[in-house]
């Protein structure tokens, strides 16, 4: 077996570590539910990449997150459900169709039209979707305006479809700044959970204050996720810099004091605003 540019190669390679008799014993056994955690990890390393602006490590994540694919693919043919074929036949028949503006006659032709469009085309499809499911003797778990925006994905993310989705019909704030009120609002019945004691009431006021961060977000288009994704970089870049002037100075991060922590902090972060003061 050797390497190739082809798609076959790749798909022929899979169903080499699946051959029950002659294939790899890990991936033999593997399940759509052992694989999922892999697929979701090699969509974040995707986009890690993408932050880094490292186009080596891109290429390689994107064939590992293709390879997941792939391997999805694998275990529905085996199944008899699909194979890959048809997940590219249903993804550029999607394409196709939500595209009527550039594949067939259509009269949008700015972003917003194009949006409303998608949207439009959307629905339909769910529309369609719902019927060969119901066809198939399978249950809508998921009724109502909602439905469609999954739950197995990042929280944060969730939390922004659904306010995306909730403000198509006018359930939003007019303006940014209301948010900001809401946000002191949930800081306050968050203290005063803190001050019970009580982890579920602490639990539950924490997240409306963060489903409240998210709306603050969506309102300055800015993405919760990406902004949180950066300040996990920067605090890790500024902890990273305390770890080497403590070393530098013979002292240990076990030994070394909030204070003296907090000191290196600051300096990392006038470091900081100095290098982007000269850019």
């Amino acid at each position: 077996m050797q390497p190739a540019r082809d798609i076959t190669r790749l798909l022929d390679i899979m169903s080499a570590l699946r051959a029950p008799d002659t294939g790899c014993p890990w991936d033999i056994v593997q399940t759509f539910d052992s694989i999922k955690p892999y697929t979701i990890e090699e969509a974040y390393e995707v986009a890690d990449a993408i932050e880094r602006n490292d186009m080596d490590d891109l290429c390689e994540e994107l064939g590992d997150l293709l390879l997941q694919v792939v391997f999805h693919a694998r275990m529905a043919e085996e199944a008899g459900a699909f194979d890959f074929g048809h997940v590219v036949e249903a993804v550029t028949t999607k394409m196709i169709r939500r595209h009527p503006h550039v594949f067939a006659r259509s009269q949008a032709d700015t972003p917003d039209a194009v949006k409303l469009q998608w949207d439009a085309i959307k629905q339909a499809e769910k529309a369609e979707r719902r019927d060969r499911r119901r066809r198939r003797g399978l249950t809508d778990d998921a009724a109502g305006f909602l439905d469609g925006i999954q739950r197995h994905q990042p929280a944060l993310s969730e939390a922004l479809k659904l306010q995306q989705r909730a403000a198509k019909v006018g359930f939003d704030w007019s303006e940014p700044e209301p948010i900001l009120d809401k946000i002191e609002e949930e800081i306050g019945e968050l203290r005063e959970a803190l001050r019970s004691g009580d982890p579920a009431k602490v639990t539950d006021e924490l997240g409306d204050l963060v489903f409240a961060m998210v709306n603050i977000g969506r309102h300055t288009r800015t993405d919760p996720e990406m902004a949180l994704r950066s300040t996990n970089t920067k605090f890790r870049r500024r902890f990273h810099h305390i770890e080497t002037e403590l070393h530098a100075s013979g002292e240990t991060l076990e030994a070394a004091t909030l204070d003296r922590m907090e000191a290196l902090w600051q300096d990392a972060k006038a470091i900081e605003r100095a290098l982007d003061g000269t850019r």
